[in-house]
């Protein structure tokens, strides 16, 4: 991965599906930490917490979960990453996006993000992708 996910050396990540490049880095010094992610001029900022409790998530449910992104107007599907992101029982007890209008596209953005930590196994299909954590070698 190219990339060490600081501002100035931002991790370089596409979406799932190849279509679009963006990038992420680590702010430390937020409060609350917070990862950011840039999407052309679009900034989106999400808790740092999401990348750990994301992949505990998936362990804990043991075979592939469905994206299913969304922008944060839109309803999310029951059971994606897109509404575990957004739901009162992750362990932040809501929206791990921060930026009131632009919360959402959590199931778009950290899912490439922990396959390029080498945390999960993450589908690249033109749609319907899914991600599973990856397997104990």
């Amino acid at each position: 991965m190219a990339g060490s996910g600081t501002r100035d050396d931002p991790w370089q990540l596409a979406t799932a599906n190849g279509g679009s490049a963006y990038t992420m880095w680590r702010d430390e010094a937020a409060d609350p930490p917070l990862l950011v992610c840039m999407v052309g001029s679009t900034k989106l900022t999400y808790h740092l917490q999401a990348i750990e409790d994301l992949h505990a998530w998936l362990v804990g449910q043991g075979d592939w979960v469905e994206l299913g992104g969304a922008d944060e107007q839109k309803p999310a599907a029951d059971g994606t990453v897109e509404a575990w992101g957004r739901s009162a029982d992750n362990p932040i007890g809501g929206w791990y996006g921060t930026r009131k209008g632009y919360r959402g596209r959590f199931g778009v953005y950290l899912p490439p993000l922990l396959e390029a930590l080498g945390l999960v196994e993450l589908e690249h299909n033109p749609r319907n992708n899914r991600v599973r954590a990856r397997r104990a070698r």
